[in-house]
């Protein structure tokens, strides 16, 4: 089997068995797994910046965050909102904050660019957490999930389930028929090589600034799918704590690929909950995150380019001999 066609069919079998896993889950199961699917959305996000652009953002939990607030704030008091409503609603606020953002900060380069994204992911932070709009550092309550007449309720854990899946698969077919176009292929030179597309006559800026909003509108999306599983949203969606954790999953994962950013939202998160497992550790998991740390530390140290790249890895060691240095996974 070819590499191409492995790959192909670790994509079909990881939705496959994810379609599968409540036929035998418990209920706990189920919402972490539901959970990190949510996640996986917003590593993907992140990955068409970071790994196909070649855009280190370190405010994208803006984006995330404003999707949620939307989806509480527009929300009605009494009864339950319409998801043709507050989902175009939560998607468009993300995208529309992205844009304004990308339109300025797309104008620096290289920290500079971390730093204002950074920068304005932080004024998001304080407006939700510092006024009554956000309900304070305390955040807000969705009572009511949406719903789509009387076929689709939100509410109900099996229906978020797979509304989640639907999401995340539809999040990664769109994805990889966009970086296979015309597009795609900009980005790719853009990440690759800027000053060298620019001299080819391309005028990078609009095509940056696509993928910025394209990028912020998909945080949006999980950020209404992660206030709806959980009924409750506070600022610290919106802190920089969360920016870089979804930077780890994609790094985690592997840069550069699609089912890195999956593959590195599901790492991620099934080793928090490891490392914070009584259980297992005692006390000694309430200090979770130094376990977790060394853990990040030791699998990007060994692997360079992330989890997708062990198959490889193993291969070449089971061949006898290394890769070569350029080859990509």
């Amino acid at each position: 089997m070819n590499p191409k066609s492995s790959k192909t069919w670790f994509v079909l079998l990881m939705f496959l068995a994810l379609a599968l896993f409540p036929l035998g889950a418990t209920g706990w199961g189920v919402d972490l797994i539901s959970k990190i699917m949510i996640l996986a959305i917003f590593a993907l996000s992140l990955e068409l910046l970071v790994g196909s652009t070649g855009l280190v953002c370190f405010g994208h939990a803006a984006f995330f965050g404003i999707g949620a607030y939307a989806a509480v704030l527009l929300s009605p008091a009494s009864g339950a909102g319409s998801v043709l409503l507050l989902l175009p609603a939560a998607v468009l606020a993300a995208a529309l904050y992205a844009l304004v953002v990308g339109a300025l900060s797309l104008r620096t380069q290289g920290v500079y660019f971390i730093m204002v994204t950074l920068a304005f992911a932080q004024m998001a932070y304080y407006v939700v957490h510092d006024t009554p709009l956000g309900g304070g550092s305390d955040g807000i309550y969705l009572y009511t999930r949406p719903v789509l007449g009387p076929l689709l309720d939100l509410g109900r854990p099996m229906t978020l389930y797979y509304v989640v899946w639907g999401s995340l698969l539809a999040t990664f077919g769109c994805l990889a028929l966009l970086l296979r176009s015309r597009f795609g292929r900009a980005l790719a030179g853009i990440r690759d090589n800027e000053q060298r597309m620019r001299s080819s006559g391309f005028r990078t800026y609009p095509y940056k600034l696509a993928a910025f909003v394209v990028s912020g509108a998909i945080a949006g999306l999980a950020g209404f799918l992660f206030a709806v599983k959980d009924g409750f949203v506070n600022p610290e969606m919106l802190s920089w704590h969360q920016s870089a954790a979804v930077l780890l999953m994609v790094i985690l994962g592997g840069m550069g690929h699609l089912r890195g950013a999956v593959v590195g939202a599901f790492a991620f998160v099934l080793l928090q909950e490891f490392f914070k497992s009584s259980a297992v550790f005692g006390d000694f998991a309430r200090h979770w995150s130094l376990g977790m740390g060394l853990s990040i530390i030791v699998c990007v140290a060994l692997l360079p380019k992330g989890l997708v790249d062990l198959p490889a890895q193993v291969r070449s060691r089971l061949r006898g001999s290394p890769r070569p240095e350029g080859e990509i996974a």
